[in-house]
């Protein structure tokens, strides 16, 4: 009886690290086609025509001291460049994290507007809490002249953003602001994206609701 116990232990034992295997294994492929996936974001060159009528800019995280974040200072100079070259209507996404000083829409508007974008050209949108509800109430706040938007957020998030914009039905280009190059910020954000990504799918299956 001890006998067969225990080889039945080994049987699972195998069985755990062939799908940790398996796992560890998917999740490098993942990680590797994002890779693929960022560095076309990053290089391609949005509205080359001039022809997008307004600017999305997804939010990231704001610190308690009111500092913005290395990631969330680089979208923002994409979107100041972005703006120069071609101003139209930009929207800031974000609403208030925990342990941020104010709703992240609204700290980077005020970012904007001290660097000499008119006030009246950037609209806070300050409820959203992910990429989804950003690009949904984005939406709502375009004019309804406005036939494309450019998309404008960190390079590993972009696809996905990209992809999100597509199921609500806009028309868009993007802009994909570098990724900090720090270990620490590049490890946790393709990774976390990794995951936001199996979470998207699993939205659009109907695995999740």
């Amino acid at each position: 009886m001890a006998r067969k116990k225990h080889r039945i232990l080994r049987w699972w034992l195998r069985l755990l690290v062939q799908l940790i295997t398996l796992g560890v294994l998917l999740f490098g492929i993942a990680l590797g086609a994002l890779t693929l996936m960022e560095a076309q974001a990053r290089g391609a060159g949005a509205d080359e025509k001039g022809d997008s009528d307004a600017i999305i800019a997804l939010g990231a995280q704001v610190y308690a001291d009111g500092t913005l974040s290395p990631q969330l200072t680089l979208r923002l100079e994409a979107v100041l460049a972005q703006y120069e070259r071609h101003p139209r209507l930009i929207i800031t996404c974000g609403a208030q994290g925990q342990n941020e000083p104010g709703p992240e829409g609204q700290i980077m508007k005020d970012w904007l507007v001290a660097r000499g974008v008119p006030e009246s050209r950037v609209i806070a949108e300050t409820a959203s809490r992910n990429t989804r509800q950003n690009l949904q109430n984005a939406a709502r706040l375009l004019p309804e002249s406005a036939g494309k938007v450019t998309i404008i957020t960190s390079d590993y998030h972009l696809p996905r953003a990209m992809a999100l914009a597509r199921d609500q039905g806009l028309t868009a280009d993007g802009v994909g602001s570098p990724c900090d190059p720090a270990a620490r910020f590049w490890i946790k954000n393709h990774c976390r994206e990794v995951l936001a990504w199996g979470k998207y799918f699993a939205e659009k299956w109907g695995v999740l609701r």
